[in-house]
């Protein structure tokens, strides 16, 4: 059982070794802006319905890439491209169902929030519970879409913190650092407001790749 100083020099490793994180390495900075907002959002849809998190990063990128990185952008795209974009980064099967559902989270958020979540954020009051009940009203989001959004969206939304999803407490749990959410912002104390959300990303990077034997051996370095 690690002793609280192994804990901590785990925790600084763990965010040398994997990153700030889960959606900042790989391409996405968490900003409070509504193109970072509404890019993070598809990104948690699309993580939540693949099976490999390689394929639905792929796809966030291709819409990105392809100039659709905004609610009204997306919405304006022409569907059959959608789904060419979905299905080369992957969603074979599915790039049709998500083109669907992409395109019309683009026309809700674009129609009900002129494209921007920072007014839903403002509707719910800054309330966590009430932004997750707006969130779950936006085609393609459901309770764990907003635990995906709500992991990396905490930086810049701090009234939902400290939050981990179930994968990132998984991580935890496995690498002995902490059981709870309490215990584990506990730990990651530090003058940087983000550190925990770039912990808890992290984490949940390292329970998607099954690293966590690799990364215990941190906590001895």
């Amino acid at each position: 059982m690690m002793d609280i100083e192994e804990k901590r020099r785990l925790v600084r490793g763990l965010l040398r070794e994997v990153g700030r994180g889960f959606a900042e390495p790989h391409g996405f900075g968490v900003t409070n802006n509504p193109a970072s907002l509404f890019q993070l959002l598809c990104l948690s849809v699309l993580l939540r319905r693949s099976t490999d998190y390689h394929i639905a990063v792929a796809a966030a990128r291709q819409l990105r890439d392809r100039g659709w990185a905004t609610a009204q952008k997306l919405a304006a795209s022409p569907y059959g491209q959608r789904a060419e974009a979905l299905a080369q980064a992957g969603h074979r099967r599915t790039a049709k169902q998500l083109a669907d559902v992409l395109g019309e989270l683009g026309g809700v958020v674009a129609d009900r929030y002129s494209g921007d979540l920072r007014r839903l954020r403002t509707e719910a009051h800054h309330d966590p519970g009430r932004e997750r009940e707006l969130l779950k009203r936006l085609p393609g989001v459901d309770d764990q879409v907003v635990d995906l959004f709500f992991r990396e969206a905490q930086v810049v939304w701090s009234e939902v913190g400290p939050f981990a999803d179930r994968r990132a407490l998984t991580a935890s749990r496995k690498l002995g650092l902490a059981r709870t959410v309490e215990d584990l912002a506990e730990l990651a104390k530090s003058e940087e407001s983000e550190r925990f959300a770039w912990l808890v990303g992290a984490l949940a990077q390292v329970d998607l790749d099954r690293r966590h034997e690799e990364i215990r051996a941190l906590s001895r370095q």
